[in-house]
């Protein structure tokens, strides 16, 4: 009898692992399919098939996965990756199987479509404009109003995307964007946004049903990078009804549905602000905040979505989850990283991840790729949740070793040594 394999069209480094245990959990072979398989270290320590592909070519992909199943049964074929997520819908439509509607994906990731969709819809968003060149972006932005929000109409993680609070840092980083500076995955265009002010909100959702609502912050701006993240939120039932509402509406709006959507959003003065829907599941460390909390394993979930299964959204039980990412403040080479296993020995503590090794180059990037490790804790309630994530937290540090500079002076006298604080970012 012939295996049933799951073909994964690239991988992350969040959530690609997660995706090969739940498929051998669930007595299926995972095969990944990518331009460069060996980005992906869990791959060869668990075991996991690869083969090397050009996945932006669709008749490569078909065919390789015509061959796979002449050997094996195709019970599934899907992504972890935004990126290619409308071109796995693309081959689950080929091979007649469960799976998104590409177009819609597409649609979606186009951010500036997206918000065309969702302003149609009366969802409510911040005010928006979309640019090619440099005066297109400044007359945006005095339009807006200062400070506003660049960034790629195409993309995700956070890459490319900066606050503007002044004339001088939106020509600087319309040269960083249009210049040559940031990778484009089509032809370059900016979205300029107005700043929506107030807490930070993630809604999951599976299918229709909405599962939570996740609270984060960020590290310092001007950029977006996730600094803590805290599953469920803590909100009042008319905060939650709110944006469980308005999240279904996007739904609607964007033709979405079938399997997880992820929607990010700002609580202001008039409330929900909808700042963007992604059409996968979220990355970074939420799927095991889910999963810690209410005992709900969404890439399990998706997986059976995937191979024809029914998917069960049963709450199991009622914690609270929360996430720390560790993040360096500064470039150079990591001198030493210590205190992890005795911050993995707190009671409470559920994982403790580093991501680098002592002497690893560390460059910043403004977005998901900035931590280097991060921390998760759990308990019955919030207070007690994030008491134990940052006695955890204090018992890591790290000393980076600044580069040398131009001149072949070094740019401070000493290591800088880093632990862990309480201070955060956002706006």
């Amino acid at each position: 009898m012939a295996r049933r394999a799951l073909i994964l069209v690239e991988g992350t480094r969040s959530n690609g692992a997660l995706y090969v245990q739940a498929a051998k959990r669930l007595g299926l072979h995972p095969i990944t399919l990518s331009a460069d398989p060996d980005q992906y270290d869990y791959l060869a320590t668990r075991g996991s098939n690869a083969i090397r592909v050009d996945t932006g070519n669709l008749d490569a992909l078909i065919d390789n996965c015509s061959r796979l199943g002449a050997a094996s049964d195709i019970a599934g074929i899907t992504s972890a990756d935004e990126e290619v997520y409308a071109t796995a819908g693309k081959l689950c439509r080929h091979f007649d199987l469960p799976g998104p509607n590409p177009a819609s994906i597409e649609r979606c990731c186009d951010k500036f479509a997206q918000r065309e969709l969702l302003a149609r819809a009366g969802v409510p968003l911040p005010a928006y404009r979309l640019a090619a060149n440099p005066a297109d972006v400044e007359r945006s932005a005095v339009e807006i109003g200062l400070p506003v929000i660049l960034k790629p109409a195409v993309g995700h993680g956070s890459s490319g995307v900066r606050l503007c609070g002044n004339l001088d840092e939106l020509a600087e980083h319309t040269t960083y964007l249009l210049g040559g500076e940031h990778s484009w995955q089509c032809s370059p265009r900016i979205l300029v946004e107005e700043v929506a002010r107030g807490p930070y909100y993630s809604a999951d959702l599976m299918g229709n049903e909405v599962i939570g609502i996740e609270a984060a912050d960020f590290d310092r701006p001007p950029h977006f990078v996730f600094r803590e993240c805290i599953f469920p939120a803590r909100l009042t039932d008319d905060q939650y009804k709110r944006m469980a509402e308005v999240s279904r509406s996007c739904l609607l709006a964007l033709d979405l549905g079938w399997g997880p959507t992820n929607i990010e959003l700002r609580w202001t003065k008039r409330g929900p602000v909808v700042i963007e829907v992604n059409p996968r599941l979220a990355g970074g460390t939420n799927p095991r905040l889910v999963q810690l909390a209410y005992g709900i394993d969404l890439v399990t979930e998706h997986i059976k979505l995937v191979i024809g299964k029914k998917w069960d959204l049963r709450r199991r039980r009622s914690h609270t989850a929360a996430s720390r990412n560790l993040i360096p403040d500064r470039d150079g080479t990591l001198d030493w990283i210590s205190g992890s296993d005795r911050a993995a020995a707190v009671p409470g503590v559920a994982e403790v991840e580093l991501y680098v090794e002592p002497k690893s180059q560390i460059v910043r990037k403004g977005d998901y790729r900035d931590p280097i490790g991060h921390v998760i804790a759990t308990s019955r309630n919030s207070a007690r949740t994030q008491a134990i994530l940052q006695r955890a937290l204090d018992r890591i540090s790290w000393s980076i070793i600044p580069f040398p500079a131009l001149d072949g002076q070094v740019q401070s006298a000493s290591p800088h040594e880093h632990r862990c604080s309480r201070e955060q970012g956002g706006f």
